[in-house]
């Protein structure tokens, strides 16, 4: 049937495949997040599926690997939430507690006092607060915040209605690709026009991205976020950490780290009395927490998915200001997606090594010995030495007779 089409045809043909895939992207645009979490997780999860599927059927297999989808992400996850909402609902009870033995007058009037005395120090301002103004802006903001509770309110009652459409597209999506996922990567490399070796190297590079993202970095920024929970709960500080647990766990997947919330904390806490707690938790953070990715990182994180640190972070927040919360994940699949365009081009059209697509040295023996380096020198600063070929020894030279 090839032969049947003339030149002028298959150009037309290839013309409407374009727009019929344009057309298709802007035809599932609200779904193309939920369809980008699922085929993250189903390639994550293909390794299991595979393994049970030389044990038992395509159903079974596929419903075992849902369920170990769901066991492996939901259930910690909302293990963690409800031990964080108990200790908020502590830190609210000792609120009360503390707003039930403090005198509100005087504390109110010590407050604006103080808060008169910092505007009196700005210049081109003359700006006083009384009690009438600050009631004032209280019942404002009051007027406010009841509105966007209602708002949220009245959204949330049809957003029940879309969460489940969701959820139920997300599993026929998940099992689709998770018993399919053979035929989409064959279909991709068909309908990728600069053939099967560069989708190879697309599907290579976005898989090893996914993995360091999902896999390499949640376990890094786990490790980072307990740590960091750890040193604020030691240095004094017993309520919430849960909240700073999950709070500066999911700061640590940005290149910024948590260190954006806990050495704030850690000079605060300093400023308001505890001033050993608040040095032990700014030393913590820099001598314990950062050599956590440096220690981590190079087992866990292929050469394959390295972006540069300003990369990672662009891609980071474009991720997170496009698609929200998954922006984390797809934010760096994006950015190498672009990354790897840029390198094939520039090995197709200006002769560039292929090192930065394969993510390999230029000559095999370097990899070797770099593998040949103990684990425990590679994460040392410096670069290390492979160790030394023994030299055979020599034959002693025979004795004169």
């Amino acid at each position: 049937m090839k032969d049947d089409f003339s030149l002028t045809q298959k150009r037309a043909l290839a013309v409407l495949t374009v727009v019929a895939l344009g057309f298709g992207a802007y035809f599932l645009r609200g779904y193309i997040l939920l369809i980008a979490i699922a085929a993250v997780l189903a390639y994550l999860f293909a390794p299991l599926y595979q393994r049970l599927r030389t044990k038992t059927n395509v159903g079974v297999s596929a419903t075992l690997t849902l369920l170990a989808a769901i066991a492996t992400v939901a259930l910690p996850l909302a293990g963690v939430v409800f031990l964080a909402i108990l200790q908020i609902d502590q830190a609210v009870n000792s609120v009360s507690r503390w707003a039930e033995q403090t005198d509100f007058t005087a504390l109110a009037q010590q407050l604006l006092d103080s808060a008169n005395q910092l505007l009196a120090r700005v210049p081109f301002m003359n700006i006083t607060l009384t009690p009438d103004s600050v009631r004032e802006a209280a019942t404002t903001l009051g007027q406010n915040a009841g509105e966007v509770a209602l708002g949220v309110a009245r959204d949330s009652v049809g957003g029940l209605a879309a969460t489940v459409t969701a959820l139920v597209i997300f599993l026929y999506v998940f099992l689709a690709l998770l018993t399919n996922g053979d035929k989409v990567v064959a279909l991709f490399r068909d309908l990728n026009p600069l053939g099967e070796n560069v989708s190879d190297i697309y599907l290579a590079k976005v898989g090893a991205m996914v993995s360091a993202t999902v896999k390499g970095q949640f376990i890094i920024a786990v490790f980072q976020g307990a740590a960091g929970a750890i040193s604020i709960y030691i240095a004094g500080f017993h309520d919430g950490f849960f909240m700073f647990l999950i709070f500066l766990t999911a700061l640590s997947f940005i290149p910024l780290g948590s260190g954006i919330v806990t050495i704030p904390v850690g000079i605060l806490m300093a400023v308001f009395g505890n001033v050993a707690g608040g040095i032990f938790v700014v030393v913590f953070h820099v001598v314990v927490v950062t050599s956590i990715d440096n220690l981590l990182r190079p087992f866990l994180v292929p050469k394959s998915a390295h972006l540069h640190p300003a990369l990672m972070l662009l891609a980071v927040f474009a991720g997170l200001q496009m698609f929200g919360f998954w922006g984390i994940v797809l934010g760096p699949v994006l950015m190498i997606v672009i990354v790897t365009t840029i390198s094939v081009y520039l090995v197709v059209y200006k002769d560039a090594s292929t090192d930065s697509l394969t993510g390999t040295s230029a000559d095999p023996a370097d990899d070797e010995a770099e593998r040949q380096v103990p684990w425990w020198r590679r994460i040392l600063p410096g670069k290390p030495k492979p160790p030394q070929a023994a030299k055979p020894e020599e034959d002693p030279e025979p004795a004169p007779a």
